[in-house]
């Protein structure tokens, strides 16, 4: 015979493998074809990868990534800068150079697992996939997937 304990319990058991199959998960990798530099994707204080796959368990909010030249500054100043947001129910992702950012090496990125194909690359000082002010929203790319993934690439 059920009682009330075994019942709650049965349906918190069953939450919480409901709340696992459903849980927010986005990862970030790198293609560095420079042959020097080092990826580097930050949130704000926080250096998350320097190159490696990073996974986040949930949304990966205000994130922004580019390639360390050495003449870089930690938010990327005077580099080519990829600022993301990965959340489920809709991401975008931009390529900056407003300044103190400024085109540094050819960079793009790509969605993939979700909006597969969605993208954009810079590959000169005056790439029309950019944003030169703060009002050119029109070059972000969004996606609604839940779960997508990024690709970012830097030089090809």
């Amino acid at each position: 015979m059920f009682t009330v304990n075994k019942i709650l319990g049965t349906a918190a058991i069953a939450s919480a493998f409901f709340l696992l199959a459903r849980a927010e998960s986005h990862t970030v990798v790198f293609a560095n074809n420079c042959g020097f530099g080092t990826p580097t994707l930050i949130q704000g204080p926080n250096v998350l990868s320097t190159g490696g796959a990073f996974t986040s368990n949930g949304p990966l909010d205000g994130a922004i990534a580019y390639l360390q030249t050495g003449g870089c500054g930690f938010n990327g100043e005077g580099c080519t800068l990829v600022e993301l947001t990965l959340t489920n129910g809709f991401s975008s992702v931009d390529i900056s150079l407003i300044p103190p950012h400024a085109f540094s090496v050819t960079s793009g990125f790509g969605y993939f697992d979700g909006c597969d194909g969605a993208g954009a690359d810079c590959t000169n000082p005056n790439c029309p996939t950019a944003f030169f002010q703060p009002g050119d929203n029109n070059v972000q790319v969004g996606c609604p997937a839940a779960n997508v993934n990024l690709a970012i690439t830097f030089c090809d």
